[in-house]
Parts: C-alpha cells; structure tokens; sequence
C-alpha cells in the first residue's frame, strides 16, 4: 500500500525490536502495522526527529512507536481498526512496559491521528527521507490511552457523540483477558 502511494518503502528492514501485528476477515488481510521499541539501536523517528526524541529520553520515557500503518481501503471497519490499535497498545503496556508513543504522521492523516486517538504534535513539519515524504512528529501517552480505554471501551453500541476509536476497543475485561494470554505466550 505504500508503495502504491508514491513512498518509498525500499529501506524498511526486519528488526528485532518491531513487531508487526496483521488483521484479518474471513483469511484476508485487511490491515497492518508495526510497534517499535526503543532500544540501543533507537527508534525510526531517531533519524529525522532526533532531537525531539532524545527530549523524551532526558525525562526518562520508555518509548515506543507506531509505524507501517497500512489497511484495506474497501474495508469500513473502525471495530478492526481499533482492534490493531488496542492490541498496539497491550503488547506496549503490558509486554513492554512504555509510557509514550510517537508516529511520524503525513500531514493528511494528522487531523485523523488527533481526533481518533489524541495524538498531540511534538515537531514541525520535517521531509521524511525514509519514505520520501513530509511528517510530522505526533506523541501519545500510554497512560492517557488507557484511561480514554477504561471510560470508553467496548461502548461502541452506545458511543453517543463520541467520535474517537476509543469506544471501538475492546472492553477493560477483554483487554485483560487478552494481556493475560499473551503475557503467557510471550
């Protein structure tokens, strides 16, 4: 999907330190992305937000981010939508301990990343040369993910004027039986 958007996705490489989650309906891929980890080797966001990084790292945040988002235009799905995000968000918190989450956002999906799940700007808008493309650095706090999970979550069927993902989620049960499972795998 990228590539068919003009980026360039010729340097994206396998690192132990990214876990790539898929969605699927009835055996078709729908969606993926990728969380990354902060480690020795940094993150993506290190190569063009360098300084806005190391910011994070001074006041001691474990940080992750979220990359390679890519889903099925055809699919209209905020429930699958939410479901990667919310799986994003347990495999951070719980398998990984990080407190903060930064993207790198083209400008035509910022307004999406703000209002759906609170992303707040951290950067002006820089060229990322990875994908050959503008992007702005965006932060979340785990903390504030899962107190927007624990008010709205698995509330979809009543979510009112709420126009987040957040109600999407799974529920504060399922999200712990979820955690539960693969904290044993893993």
């Amino acid at each position: 999907m990228y590539a068919t958007r003009g980026y360039n996705v010729s340097r994206m490489e396998r690192d132990p330190n990214r876990i790539t989650l898929s969605a699927s309906d009835k055996g078709c891929l729908i969606g993926t992305v990728t969380l990354g980890l902060d480690s020795e080797r940094g993150i993506l966001a290190d190569e063009i937000f360098h300084d806005h990084v190391e910011a994070f790292r001074a006041r001691g945040a474990r940080l992750c981010e979220i990359t390679k988002l890519a889903f099925d235009p055809q699919v209209k799905s905020k429930a699958a939508l939410a479901a990667l995000f919310h799986t994003l968000f347990i495999y951070a918190r719980y398998l990984h301990s990080r407190t903060d989450v930064l993207i790198e956002v083209n400008p035509r999906h910022r307004r999406f990343y703000q209002t759906m799940l609170g992303f707040v700007d951290q950067a002006e808008l820089r060229h990322n040369t990875r994908v050959d493309a503008p992007a702005y650095l965006m932060w979340l706090s785990v903390e504030h993910m899962a107190q927007q999970i624990a008010r709205l979550g698995g509330t979809s069927s009543h979510a009112g004027t709420e126009r987040s993902l957040y109600p999407y989620f799974f529920s504060s049960r399922e999200e712990e039986g979820i955690a539960g499972r693969l904290i044993k795998i893993g």
